[in-house]
């Protein structure tokens, strides 16, 4: 199957205009709500290999998703489909063997020794696009590391490199780097992001987004009725997660889902489909990164595709129903 594709950047890269974020393959860690919970391998290895053959070649990860498992669930994919393209991220660093999360290290020490293991738990010996995972830097760390980052260029270990931050400063200063195409930003039909995505235009960066689908809340399938599990991190409420509280939807955004649902569902889609089309129809060079559990819904984000952006009436619509 041949998808529509988007370019990352001054890359060149190009990649399915959805994409495939992994966050899920990592599971929670040492019994911790700390992640996805309730995935089953196998079936995720099946969507994996489907996704695959469909032609869907760019997955995103982190080597702190299940504290090194998520990237070592790809590592079987990667070695059978090697046209297959990752990025993954540095920055939170942890103990592998002990699970156990130890913090964010930005020194190039750890960099350089972080890349290497992320190398190892893929199976690859080159990342496609590496990116810093932390916020909040002051312009001396972001030269620092983009200067780091360009070592790994040079070394062969990385091709392309990029930042996961929101901050449209911080995303412009990493844009100086030669080898900088991409940035990671939150982006959802409940969370515009104006300010990340113009950064990115001015810089000639892609945009990557996570929480496309608001950690699920957008696939549809969770309700006060039908809460999260407890044991997943969205039956937590760490501060940056808003969309659930306790595994609930929380009434803003449940409000906000009720406005819009019908004009997301409209010319056949389902509601992850239709939240998916409106950041295509929002940026012309956004990939969103939806996760999945299962095959089912790997097909159902990737068919997504299918019906393209959502057409102007409707975008417009869906921004004058929340308000914008």
């Amino acid at each position: 199957m041949t998808y529509p594709t988007r370019t990352l950047g001054r890359s060149g890269m190009t990649v399915p205009a959805i994409s495939i974020g992994a966050w899920a393959l990592g599971g929670t860690t040492g019994g911790q709500p700390n992640g996805y919970a309730g995935g089953d391998a196998a079936e995720s290895q099946r969507a994996l290999y489907w996704a695959a053959e469909q032609g869907a070649d760019f997955i995103d990860t982190a080597d702190i998703y299940g504290m090194g498992h998520s990237e070592r669930a790809l590592a079987p994919l990667l070695h059978d489909f090697p046209a297959v393209k990752i990025a993954t991220k540095v920055g939170n660093s942890f103990d592998e063997a002990s699970q156990t999360a130890l913090g964010p290290n930005l020194t190039a020490e750890y960099i350089e020794q972080a890349v290497r293991a992320s190398l190892d738990r893929l199976g690859r010996s080159v990342i496609d696009l590496y990116q810093l995972h932390t916020f909040d830097l002051t312009d001396r760390q972001v030269d620092d590391i983009a200067g780091v980052f360009e070592g790994l260029v040079s070394q062969g270990l990385i091709r392309w490199y990029g930042v996961s931050n929101d901050n449209p400063d911080q995303i412009r200063r990493f844009a100086l780097g030669e080898h900088a195409t991409c940035a990671q930003i939150q982006l959802n039909v409940f969370d515009d992001n104006p300010a990340a995505l113009a950064a990115c235009a001015e810089s000639g960066l892609g945009a990557i987004c996570r929480s496309p689908l608001a950690m699920g809340l957008l696939g549809g399938r969770y309700s006060a009725e039908h809460p999260v599990r407890l044991d997943d991190i969205r039956g937590t409420q760490p501060d940056w997660l808003k969309w659930f509280d306790g595994g609930v939807p929380t009434d803003e955004y449940w409000t906000r889902l009720q406005a819009i649902r019908q004009l997301l569902t409209s010319g056949g889609r389902t509601l992850a489909q239709g939240a998916l089309g409106w950041i295509l129809a929002r940026s012309d060079f956004a990939v969103p990164l939806p996760g999945f559990t299962s095959q089912s819904q790997m097909a159902e984000n990737l068919g997504a595709m299918a019906f393209g952006p959502l057409d102007q009436p409707t975008f417009a619509a869906v921004e004058e129903a929340l308000g914008r």
